[in-house]
């Protein structure tokens, strides 16, 4: 089943784990459904992007690399893609920088009437925020995977926000909320289904899988290796996703998106370990009722609602076997082996920039850690010692430089804490 309305696409971070899986749905859509206009990736796989513009007859790609060098083997892997390609194909546009993500996430203004454009931002990393605000402000469907966008800049983004459900979340956790929410009366939030007079919501349960360490003590943490931590039991994932997944970072920084997505206070929003990874999310309502979003640990299932939302496309990934036997757990997260939960929690309460300090403390440390600088237990100690030293900032409106000037501080301030662990 194809969206109602052709769709134009814009896809961040095409060579990667969303991205690639997000050209899988498409693909598998019907013909006409949608029109890819535009990709972007940070230049790790040039290869990829190349055959993926091609593939796609995509009009113009984009590359964060400035370098002259890989922007002249794009241009020379395109012209050999497009020389092996049936039929009327061009070599596609390059843009090439920092800047060149932004730009594309703001080309879909002006979409004619009758077609819907949606920026599918798959970037990984704060560096998801310029490109996050300028596809709102293009009046563009965002679907939303870079969830550290929001929990640096929330406010910014709330900002740019141009009407209700222009955000439209990708995370499993966040899809699985919203689409919960739709079970009952939620006037708060950019991702609102239905404004109403009142509101239903006792608390969001967000799940977790544990991750590959869920039962170990702290003591047992303290010799992992990269290795170990990017063997996830669940999900495949991006090297800086993985090992968030492992410290439950990943979990505190979704902690921080649904309490912004949805307005919900963060001290409502609360974590549960569920190692099946069958239950996305819920949300538990005033009358005792509880809503689960449950399906297999596919992505293309949120991916594909996050370009399609309301609707749903057919046949987009295996359902849940409801007539096997099976059985589903859920546990309490043992919060003093894992406190980057309630160090986000703590964050999100803090000040508009605290949750900036701690994501880019943390992806300092991530950095360190898969470099073998920095121990796995000292990534999250050290994001602790930075939340603590972060001042709290005055009143005033929250502005991107507050945003930035925040995160190279926590920057500088993990560096030097990193530097004398090491």
């Amino acid at each position: 089943m194809a969206p109602t309305a052709p769709t134009d696409v814009v896809l961040l971070g095409s060579t990667g784990s969303i991205g690639t899986q997000a050209l899988e749905v498409i693909d598998a859509a019907a013909e006409g459904a949608y029109r890819v206009r535009a990709l972007a990736a940070g230049g790790g796989n040039l290869e990829l992007l190349a055959e993926q513009a091609v593939t796609h007859r995509v009009p113009v790609v984009a590359v964060a690399t400035g370098d002259a060098g890989d922007v002249a083997r794009l241009r020379d892997l395109l012209a050999d893609e497009v020389a092996r390609a049936a039929g009327d194909v061009t070599v596609p546009q390059v843009l090439a920088g920092p800047d060149a993500a932004t730009e594309l996430a703001g080309s879909l203004a002006g979409t004619p009437a009758g077609r819907r454009a949606v920026v599918l931002n798959g970037i990984t990393g704060s560096v998801g925020l310029a490109p996050t605000l300028a596809a709102l402000r293009s009046g563009a469907t965002l679907a939303l995977a870079n969830k550290e966008s929001l929990v640096v800049g929330g406010a910014l983004v709330r900002q740019a926000q141009q009407r209700p459900g222009q955000v439209v979340p990708v995370d499993s956790e966040h899809s699985a909320i919203a689409q919960a929410l739709r079970s009952g009366r939620h006037e708060k939030g950019m991702t609102s289904p239905v404004v109403t007079g009142r509101t239903e919501v006792r608390r969001i349960i967000l799940t977790a899988s544990g991750g590959p360490f869920r039962g170990r003590t702290r003591r047992e943490l303290a010799g992992v290796t990269p290795a170990q931590a990017l063997a996830h039991p669940t999900w495949a994932m991006g090297p800086v996703v993985t090992i968030n997944s492992s410290t439950m970072v990943n979990k505190g920084l979704e902690l921080v998106e649904a309490h912004l997505l949805f307005d919900v206070p963060a001290e409502d929003v609360v974590v549960v370990v569920h190692p099946q990874s069958v239950v996305h999310s819920m949300v538990e309502f005033h009358d005792g009722s509880t809503i689960a979003q449950a399906s297999p640990p596919d992505m293309r299932l949120p991916i594909a609602l996050g370009l399609t939302w309301p609707e749903r496309a057919e046949h987009v990934a295996t359902p849940c076997r409801w007539d096997a036997p099976t059985a589903w757990t859920f546990e309490p997260l043992d919060e003093e082996v894992f406190p980057a939960v309630a160090l986000a929690r703590q964050a999100a309460a803090a000040s508009p920039t605290h949750p900036a300090v701690l994501n880019a403390a943390n992806e300092q440390c991530v950095a360190a850690f898969l470099a073998g600088r920095l121990a796995y237990l000292d990534i999250v100690g050290v994001v602790e010692e930075v939340l603590a030293a972060h001042p709290h900032p005055a009143g005033a409106a929250l502005l991107l430089e507050d945003v930035l000037g925040a995160e190279d501080w926590a920057r500088a301030r993990a560096d030097e804490l990193i530097a004398r662990r090491a």
